[in-house]
């Protein structure tokens, strides 16, 4: 039997549920539904499978549609309703009627991120987090190596859990497909669906370096407008996030060119790259928390000027760098542009992390030189 994994949005959802309704969105199979049902057994406990709905089931759809919800006080979860194109009425008739008996969790995939911009009837009457896969403090004492075990497997739990290569590549191929073929097609009117996933396959290449529309549009020859189009909605479905560059003053850094790492970077061949897009997940995923649960202004940043220095990650919160992350396989000497930043930038935390390398030491200029374990034990 395998051991429940705590997820680190479990306490902070309790909380929100005494006050309003949550909404919880994130990536196809990163664990939504089995947190869900977990707070909902510890809340409901033998009455869980009646307050637990699905817009999958044939059954509890009849029961959206109809209005037919369980009677009496508890916690209600409704799993991809967002599916039914009144959820948004529904889900406020609802609490308006009966929030003083219900607490309401809302969960689905990328399109309930997508569509809860398309109308302000349910604001102020919820709040929003975004789940991700598992990162390193999540599994770090459920696994003999989890820094190995991440980067080869991902955090998405189906590949993570089983720990086969063969297992991971079947899954990893399957689940671009549905995101592309399911997901994709459900949220947009896609005329081009065989030149997407062309795009889609192309990515993992493309990881860690500033992206170049103008290259991808001349490859699939379409425009760049479609292009731009098609990254954005591949980010609607948790398929891919851009990082874009910060431009401090007095520095000539690039204003335009993001880069961009996969949710599954196991398709990445290349170790730096795969082990950069690692860690850009453990700082996004440390972001959208801040965001969603602290209301914090806190942004994933990354810095490269026109003579090509660059240094791969920087934390800003309101508007002002906190930190500066550099990520190297193995760490011989101090990235020149990291030294220079931190220079420039006194108050920020530079920090260079290393994914073999095993010592951790602060040089003369207030770096520090730390190992991938450390480092990502940090984030939640």
């Amino acid at each position: 039997m395998i051991k429940y994994i705590k997820r680190y949005l479990e306490e902070s959802i309790k909380e929100d549920l005494a006050q309003k309704m949550v909404f919880v969105a994130g990536p196809r199979q990163c664990g939504k539904t089995t947190l869900a049902k977990k707070i909902l057994e510890e809340e409901m406990g033998q009455k869980a499978d009646e307050f637990y709905l699905t817009w999958d089931s044939a059954e509890d759809r009849e029961k959206i549609i109809r209005e037919r919800f369980p009677a009496g006080k508890g916690l209600l979860v409704l799993d991809e309703i967002h599916k039914f194109s009144r959820w948004r009425q529904v889900v406020k008739g609802l609490f308006d009627k009966r929030g003083h008996e219900l607490k309401i969790l809302v969960t689905g995939s990328g399109r309930l991120d997508y569509y809860r911009f398309g109308g302000d009837s349910l604001q102020g009457r919820y709040h929003f987090y975004r789940l991700h896969p598992f990162s390193f403090k999540e599994i770090n004492e459920t696994s003999p190596s989890p820094v190995q075990d991440i980067l080869n497997y991902s955090g998405f739990p189906e590949p993570f859990l089983a720990r086969d290569e063969r297992d991971c590549r079947r899954w990893s191929r399957e689940y671009r497909t549905r995101l592309i073929y399911e997901d994709l097609n459900s949220l947009e009117n896609v005329k081009d669906i065989a030149l997407l996933e062309q795009l889609a396959l192309r990515l993992p290449d493309l990881v860690g370096s500033p992206l170049s529309v103008n290259a991808l549009r001349e490859d699939l020859q379409v425009s760049h407008q479609t292009v731009t189009r098609w990254l954005a909605m591949f980010e609607n479905i948790y398929l891919s996030f851009r990082v874009f560059p910060f431009g401090p003053p007095k520095i000539r850094a690039i204003k335009k060119e993001p880069k961009l790492y996969l949710y599954d970077w196991t398709q990445i061949e290349d170790l730096g790259a795969r082990f950069e897009n690692m860690v850009a997940f453990h700082l996004l995923k440390w972001v959208h928390f801040q965001q969603d649960y602290n209301g914090l202004n806190v942004e994933l940043r990354y810095f490269r000027d026109v003579n090509r220095n660059e240094v791969d990650f920087v934390i800003l919160q309101d508007k002002t760098v906190k930190q500066l992350i550099e990520c190297k396989v193995r760490s011989r000497e101090i990235n020149p542009a990291l030294r220079m930043l931190k220079k420039r930038i006194l108050d920020a935390e530079a920090v260079q992390v290393s994914l073999l390398d095993r010592e951790e030491y602060v040089d003369k200029n207030g770096i520090l030189v730390t190992t991938a374990g450390r480092f990502l034990e940090r984030f939640i």
